[in-house]
């Protein structure tokens, strides 16, 4: 699990350090910077993976840009044209510093450094003033991974860096009806194969799964139960493209020749439950990801209900997982067990000079007392005791 990151002259964050734990959500106003933290995982991501270009970057769900979008632009920064990225975990770490020319970028960024350390000692370093020795559109660490120890504390940060991805669902793709272009497993990063990734884990005999089942389907309170099943028994249009596999739920309410919905049908706020309780629960899910948007198309006491159960999911996953998200919703921190330190929010807001920040909120006695008093997360951070508001 990575316990520190910190990044430096990336899009709008000048330099930028924070300590994540298990659960992290991340709250600020639009354009304040959260997807750009996202993303800067995935850079280091794509740069632990061996190399980072266009196509390592979609299929970590970073959004391709110029060199001159990527460095930020922020009057006075001069003499460099890198980037530092740079995660830590209990005993290792992994830092880089990637670069590209602004007037005339190659496909392919360019390693100017690069770190790898196991309990204080470099196992492998590639310094800024030997860079004509290897090829700079390589990752020494990915090359040489193969001759170090696969249970190693260094090799395992790569693996779970390399595995990093960020979704954001979108609901006809949930749906089925849209193909996924960035399909990895057990989901895409746009939601799809849903269907199958769900039919996979009713058939496991997981227990831990079956847990987050009853979770997700008493946030879905019309439902009476939901499966998987072949896309020609489920009532649906002929007219509708559809996966082969298709979820199927079953009305609480309607009678019971007419009572059964395809995920065509069903409300889009129900798929989003039953996609993060894949994400949580399936045994493919990378070990450390990111969902954008998180309370997407969620009614506000549905969104806060949902990041309770998130919480609970990844607190007690037999498999350690680490996960980002981030959320726009004020009740939604309302779900969120801020007592407990593998739990974290952070509010994400821009200086005055236009720099993104990152600020964790503790619970601490001031905290405790306006709770005592009737303030909850929500309101506080909505009044602007938090941080992370925008000043419209």
């Amino acid at each position: 699990m990575i316990e520190k990151l910190s990044f430096r002259w990336f899009k709008s964050i000048e330099s930028l350090e924070f300590e994540p734990s298990t659960v992290n959500i991340l709250i600020g106003a639009n354009g304040s910077g959260k997807s750009n933290v996202l993303e800067a995982i995935g850079v280091l991501s794509a740069a632990a993976g061996g190399r980072v270009d266009d196509e390592s970057l979609l299929r970590r769900g970073v959004r391709p840009g110029l060199p001159s979008l990527y460095k930020c632009a922020f009057p006075g920064i001069r003499g460099t044209t890198q980037i530092d990225f740079g995660a830590w975990s209990s005993h290792a770490s992994y830092e880089t510093s990637l670069s590209n020319i602004i007037k005339d970028p190659s496909p392919e960024w360019l390693y100017r450094a690069e770190k790898l350390m196991e309990n204080g000692n470099a196992i492998i370093g590639r310094p800024k003033e030997g860079k004509d020795k290897y090829n700079p559109e390589a990752g020494l660490a990915a090359l040489l991974m193969v001759e170090l120890d696969p249970e190693s504390s260094s090799v395992i940060l790569l693996k779970e860096l390399r595995d990093f991805a960020i979704y954001s669902p979108d609901t006809n793709t949930l749906r089925g009806v849209t193909p996924d272009m960035l399909q990895r497993k057990p989901v895409g990063l746009s939601g799809g194969h849903l269907a199958i990734a769900l039919s996979d884990l009713l058939e496991s005999g997981n227990p831990f799964f079956e847990k987050v089942r009853q979770d997700a389907l008493s946030l879905v309170d019309w439902a009476k139960s939901y499966d998987t099943a072949p896309s020609n028994e489920i009532p649906l249009s002929s007219s509708v493209g559809s996966t082969q596999r298709v979820i199927r739920f079953t009305d609480r309410y309607m009678q019971p020749n007419r009572n059964v919905l395809s995920g065509y049908d069903a409300s889009e706020g129900a798929l989003y439950v039953l996609f993060h309780a894949v994400l949580a629960a399936h045994p493919k899910s990378p070990v450390i990801s990111a969902v954008d948007n998180a309370d997407h198309a969620l009614n506000p006491r549905l969104a806060r209900a949902l990041l309770s159960n998130i919480c609970k999911w990844y607190l007690a996953s037999p498999r350690p997982r680490q996960i980002f998200l981030t959320t726009h919703n004020p009740l939604a921190l309302d779900g969120i067990p801020l007592q407990n330190d593998h739990v974290r929010l952070f509010t994400v807001s821009r200086t005055d000079k236009g720099h993104t920040v990152v600020q964790r909120v503790v619970l601490d006695e001031k905290l405790k007392k306006m709770a005592e008093k009737g303030w909850t997360l929500s309101r506080l951070w909505v009044m602007g005791h938090l941080g992370g508001v925008a000043n419209v």
